[in-house]
C-alpha cells in the first residue's frame, strides 16, 4: 500500500497518519487484509506504527518484529513514505525569501555600524590621557621640568583610574545583542555624544593651550591628563544611572493579551521606550506565555462551518432575486439554530475531556510500567551485574515502545504531536533517566502545555516581530499606551496603565487598649 503524502507531517520521525487520505487507505486495507467489524457499530481502538528514522534505528527492529505489532485494522492509520518531495516553493516565496534576505542584511549593516563606531569612540577614549602624557615627552623631552614624587604618583592613578574605567565599559557596554530593535537607543546614543564633544573639547585645550605653546610644566600635564579620567569615570557612573539604575523602579503595569486564544499576563516596568518595553514583553512572553497551539482554535471554526452548512435556502421567487435576501434568511436561521448550539458545545467538551482522561490516566500507568524496569547500578554492582549494562540512551530506546502507544494518543487528543518529536522525547527520557527522576517528572513536559521555551526552537520561534505603535517607538511609556506586537501567527497586544499614587496613613494603637469584658446572657449555657 502506498499513498502520496500533500503536506508534511506534523509528527515527524515518530508516527504518520494521514487523515485526509483514510478513504484511499480503506481501499488498500480491504484488498489486501480484511478486517472483521464489530455488529453493534461500536468504535475500535486505531493501531498506531512508529517509524523509526532510517538511518538510526531505533531498536534495531527488523521487519519481521514490526510486522509481529500490527494489528488487523493497521491499513487505516499506516502511511507509507513514498518518493515524493514534501516541500514546494513558489514565486512569491522565493520573492518572500529574497525581501527577507535583504531585510536581515540591513539590519546586520546596522548593528555592525553601531558597534564599529562605539568601538572606535571607545578606543579614542582610552588612548586620550596616554597620549596627553607621552606627547610631551616625545615632541619636547629636554625642555620639560623634572617630574617629581606627586607627579609619579598621579602615573599610578591614571593607571588604576584607566583600568577601573576600561572594566567597567566592558560590563556595561560590551554585551552581546538580544535583538535588533527598529530605531536608535536615545540615551546610549546621547551618551556616545557627550562622550565624542568630551574629547573633543579636551582634545582642543590640549592642542591649543599645551601643544602650540609647548609648556614646560609636566606636573600640571598630567594632572590634565587625570581630570579626564576623572571626568571619564563619572560619566561612565552617568552612564549607569541612565541606562540601568532609571528603568528599576516600577512605574506602569503592561497587559499582554494574545489576539487568538485571549492568553494574558501582567508586567510591572520602569520608565522605558516603547521598543524596550516590546522586547521586555517579548522575552517574558517566551517564559511565561503557553506554547501558541493553532490546533486547539479549529474546534470552533469548524463547528461554525458545520452550523451553516447543515442550511439550505430555497429561491421560490425566481433565479432574478437578489442574493442579499438569503444572506438574511441564513442568518436568521443560524440565530434561530443559536438556543441549541450550546448543548452541542457542552456535550462536545465533555466528550472530549472524558477522552482526555482515559488516555491520560493509561499513559500515567504505561509510564510507570515502563520506568520500574530500569535500575541504576552502583559503583560495585557494574563490576558483577549478570545482565548486559546500558548507557542512559540505550535505555531510554529499551522502554520507550511500552509507553509509545499510550503517548501517541494522549498527544493527538490533547493536539500537541506537533511539538513532540521522537528524537526530542528520547533525548527528555534520558535526561530523566540519567537524573533519576520519577515518571511523574518525566510526564510533566507532556500533561500540561509548557512555556515557549520548553519546546524545540525550530517549532516556535518567530524571527521577525512587527512593532506596531501610534506614538513614536522612541518616546517613553505613558498611561494609556496600547502597542502591538505582531509575528506571522498571531499578535500580542500590550496596554500600558500608570500604577496610581497610594496614600498611606498611619494610626496608632496603644497596647494598653487591647481590653475585653465577657458579656454573659441567661440562655448562655456557661
Amino acid at each position: 500500500m502506498s499513498a502520496a503524502m500533500d503536506t508534511e507531517s506534523t509528527y515527524s520521525g515518530y508516527s504518520h497518519y494521514s487523515g485526509h487520505s483514510k478513504k484511499a487507505h480503506r481501499q488498500g486495507s480491504r484488498d489486501r487484509h480484511k478486517s472483521p467489524r464489530s455488529k453493534d457499530g461500536s468504535r475500535s481502538e486505531k493501531s498506531v506504527t512508529i517509524q523509526t528514522p532510517p538511518a538510526e534505528p531505533l531498536l534495531g527492529n527488523d521487519a519481521s518484529r514490526t510486522e509481529e505489532g500490527q494489528d488487523d485494522n493497521w491499513g487505516e492509520t499506516t502511511t507509507a513514505i513514498t518518493g515524493t518531495s514534501e516541500h514546494s516553493i513558489s514565486q512569491e516565496d522565493i520573492a518572500r525569501i529574497s525581501k527577507d534576505l535583504e531585510d536581515s542584511v540591513g539590519l546586520d549593516c546596522k548593528r555592525y555600524l553601531g558597534l564599529t563606531v562605539a568601538a572606535v569612540l571607545g578606543l579614542l577614549v582610552f588612548l586620550t590621557p596616554i597620549a596627553f602624557i607621552l606627547l610631551p615627552q616625545i615632541l619636547w623631552r629636554d625642555d620639560l621640568e623634572p617630574c617629581g614624587t606627586v607627579c609619579e604618583g598621579l602615573f599610578i592613578s591614571v593607571a588604576f583610574k584607566l583600568l577601573i574605567l576600561l572594566i567597567g565599559t566592558w560590563a556595561l557596554f560590551f554585551r552581546q545583542p538580544k535583538a535588533d530593535i527598529p530605531r536608535v537607543f536615545v540615551f546610549r546614543a546621547l551618551l556616545l555624544v557627550l562622550i565624542f564633544l568630551f574629547v573633543f573639547s579636551y582634545w582642543l585645550f590640549y592642542g591649543v593651550r599645551i601643544l602650540d605653546s609647548k609648556d614646560t610644566n609636566y606636573q600640571g600635564i598630567v594632572q590634565y591628563a587625570v581630570s579626564l579620567v576623572d571626568a571619564l569615570l563619572f560619566i561612565h557612573y552617568l552612564a549607569i544611572v541612565l541606562l540601568e539604575l532609571r528603568q528599576l523602579q516600577p512605574m506602569f503595569t503592561v497587559k499582554v493579551v494574545r489576539s487568538t486564544d485571549g492568553e494574558s499576563r501582567y508586567y510591572s516596568l520602569g520608565h522605558l521606550s516603547i521598543q524596550r518595553a516590546a522586547l521586555v514583553v517579548l522575552e517574558n512572553y517566551y517564559r511565561d506565555f503557553p506554547v501558541y497551539n493553532p490546533a486547539l482554535l479549529t474546534a470552533s471554526k469548524s463547528r461554525a462551518a458545520k452550523h451553516m452548512a447543515g442550511l439550505k435556502v430555497y429561491n421560490v421567487d425566481g433565479p432574478g432575486n437578489n442574493a442579499s435576501g438569503q444572506s438574511r434568511a441564513m442568518i436568521a436561521a443560524a440565530a434561530r439554530r443559536r438556543d441549541s448550539s450550546h448543548n452541542e458545545l457542552y456535550y462536545e467538551e465533555a466528550d472530549h475531556e472524558r477522552r482526555v482522561k482515559k488516555r491520560r490516566a493509561r499513559l500515567v500507568v504505561a509510564v510507570e510500567e515502563a520506568f520500574t524496569h530500569i535500575k541504576r547500578l552502583q559503583a560495585e554492582e557494574q563490576q558483577k551485574a549478570p545482565g548486559e549494562m546500558m548507557d542512559s540512551r540505550e535505555a531510554a530506546q529499551a522502554i520507550f515502545p511500552s509507553m509509545a502507544r499510550a503517548l501517541q494518543k494522549y498527544l493527538r487528543t490533547t493536539r500537541q504531536q506537533q511539538y513532540h518529536s521522537m528524537e526530542s522525547i528520547l533525548q527528555h527520557l534520558s535526561f530523566c533517566i540519567t537524573n533519576n527522576m520519577t515518571p511523574k517528572a518525566f510526564l510533566e513536559r507532556y500533561l500540561s502545555p509548557g512555556p515557549t521555551l520548553q519546546y524545540d526552537r525550530d517549532r516556535w520561534f518567530s524571527k521577525q516581530w512587527t512593532l506596531v505603535s501610534e506614538e513614536a517607538v522612541t518616546s517613553g511609556l505613558q498611561d494609556g499606551i496600547v502597542f502591538v506586537l505582531k509575528c506571522l501567527d498571531f499578535s500580542l497586544v500590550a496596554n500600558v496603565k500608570k500604577i496610581p499614587f497610594i496614600k498611606l496613613s498611619e494610626e496608632f494603637i496603644d497596647p494598653k487598649s487591647h481590653k475585653f469584658v465577657l458579656r454573659l446572657q441567661s440562655e448562655t449555657s456557661v
